[in-house]
């Protein structure tokens, strides 16, 4: 599972035009699944992004998680995340997972974050033809791979 962590001022996912979800201050949750990918990577990466410190404290050092902040978190599933650009100019998502893989695991995570940081989480629509705006903060933005965990 792999994850884009934008720190934001605000994002937004609109489809033709409408928006459909809305956040102020928090993160701006990018995520690909991969066919290997389990409830253990959901739980791992979930507990990392809502514990991770990027926020300001009071002294404006990068030190408190979006749920001390009391941030809010948008969840958008991206397969294009597991592109893999070796060979040629067009890009191979072999590796992402199938809907009926990832759309479940998708909804796991947004559940997870949700009982980490105690708040709702805002989300695109799986599969959908999304744009997604957002004003990075910082900027802050950091990527994560479950497999990367040791």
């Amino acid at each position: 599972m792999r994850a884009v962590i934008q720190r934001v001022t605000e994002a937004s996912v609109a489809i033709d035009g409408e928006m459909i979800s809305r956040v102020g201050p928090g993160l701006l949750v990018l995520l690909g699944v991969e066919e290997i990918d389990d409830a253990s990577d959901v739980d791992w990466l979930a507990g990392k992004i809502a514990r991770m410190r990027i926020f300001g404290d009071a002294e404006g050092k990068m030190n408190l998680s979006v749920a001390e902040t009391g941030g809010q978190v948008m969840v958008v599933s991206q397969f294009t995340l597991h592109a893999s650009t070796k060979k040629g100019n067009r890009p191979s998502f072999i590796r992402a997972a199938a809907p009926a893989h990832s759309e479940p695991l998708y909804e796991a995570f947004c559940a997870a974050i949700q009982r980490e940081t105690g708040k709702p989480v805002a989300r695109g629509v799986f599969g959908g033809d999304m744009q997604v705006s957002l004003i990075n903060d910082g900027p802050v933005t950091i990527v994560m791979d479950s497999r990367a965990r040791e």
